[in-house]
């Protein structure tokens, strides 16, 4: 399905200005994507960011514009997980931690979110959209069982935050089946002079160097320390 109403979402987004200090906020309301119910059967999804070993991020901020035209704003949110496994190159078998704010009710259909590069010293603003197969993807159970026996959802998405403002995107499984790679559309990573919502929302102060275990794992390397 071809995303409808791109400007609307945009305008949607310009509404908010002021930033709330709750872990999420709905405000405003585009048309919803598409016709139908899009909840979800098992109520709420998550999302959660993840870094290789060493190479660390803090996400500072996250709008989702929602299957249901809602715009929900996140101010407070679970902290970045740095994965021992990823080292040099992505894992598709990363797990996330426990998520306690990062939740939301209804599919993404945009996103964009704040991040600091501590590896880098600079601060990112990532954009992307979510075609109907993803949401899909979300509502339908997998054709595995948990070991338990229960019932899988894809209902945790991680994100990849790795150097040079590179970002990879799945849907979370379980055990030893591999993630799923979510394709999304118009993916972008805007720095510097060219950040617009995050332009002001994070004041990280990069001058203090690195800690000592990332001088240790970046000696020999040169950047951006791996193939992402």
């Amino acid at each position: 399905m071809v995303l409808k109403g791109i400007t609307s979402l945009l305008f949607v987004l310009s509404l908010t200005g002021c930033h709330s200090q709750a872990a999420q906020q709905t405000q405003g309301r585009s048309a919803p994507v598409a016709e139908g119910d899009w909840s979800l059967p098992y109520g709420k999804w998550e999302f959660a960011f993840l870094t290789p070993e060493a190479l660390p991020a803090t996400v500072t901020h996250v709008r989702i514009v929602d299957t249901a035209g809602y715009l929900n704003t996140f101010t407070r949110l679970d902290g970045t997980h740095q994965d021992p496994n990823i080292v040099g190159r992505w894992s598709d078998k990363s797990r996330s931690g426990t998520v306690n704010f990062n939740k939301a009710s209804h599919p993404p259909q945009y996103m964009v979110f704040c991040w600091d590069s501590i590896i880098d010293m600079k601060t990112y603003e990532t954009s992307l959209f979510f075609p109907q197969e993803v949401w899909e993807k979300m509502r339908t159970p997998a054709s595995h069982k948990a070991r338990s026996g229960n019932t899988v959802w894809y209902k945790t998405m991680l994100f990849g935050l790795a150097p040079e403002g590179k970002v990879r995107v799945w849907l979370q499984d379980v055990g030893d089946y591999p993630n799923y790679p979510v394709p999304v559309i118009k993916l972008q990573t805007l720095s510097g002079d060219k950040l617009d919502v995050c332009k002001g929302i994070t004041k990280s102060d990069f001058t203090y160097g690195y800690d000592q275990d990332i001088k240790d794992f970046i000696k020999g390397k040169t950047y951006p320390y791996g193939a992402w």
